[in-house]
């Protein structure tokens, strides 16, 4: 499955006013993920995902992506369940005429398709014969 969210961030969200969007999915891996930034955001916009009061992304506690006409993409293998699997995004403005609105796409297959075939799999099959 593949999710795409804009987030609108407004002259007024500024880093104690950040636009935050909630980001529902399947339950599965999430094995990529896409920051669109369009060529008006000047390095401007700052953004930050989280899992609950985890960061996801970028790793770094406090760390943030920016861009500008740039796409941010990344592979990962973070595993949600069916009832864990909301993410949080995080948007500001560090300067007021930046005012924009940049896309989050996640891609999210089940472990079995990620993995078709595990160690553990594989050691059950090499035991029966």
């Amino acid at each position: 499955m593949f999710y795409t969210w804009p987030i609108t961030v407004a002259a007024d969200n500024i880093s104690t006013n950040k636009a935050k969007i909630t980001m529902p999915m399947s339950a599965g891996i999430i094995h990529q993920c896409d920051i669109v930034f369009p060529d008006t955001c000047d390095n401007d916009i700052r953004v930050q995902i989280f899992d609950a009061s985890l960061q996801l992304w970028p790793s770094n506690r406090d760390g943030v992506v920016r861009g500008d006409a740039t796409v941010i993409s990344f592979r990962d293998f973070y595993e949600m369940g069916p009832d864990h699997n909301i993410l949080t995004a995080f948007a500001w403005l560090t300067d007021e005429d930046k005012a924009s609105t940049i896309f989050i796409h996640i891609g999210v297959l089940p472990r079995s398709v990620l993995q078709p075939f595990s160690l553990a799999e594989l050691l059950r099959a090499v035991q029966k014969a």
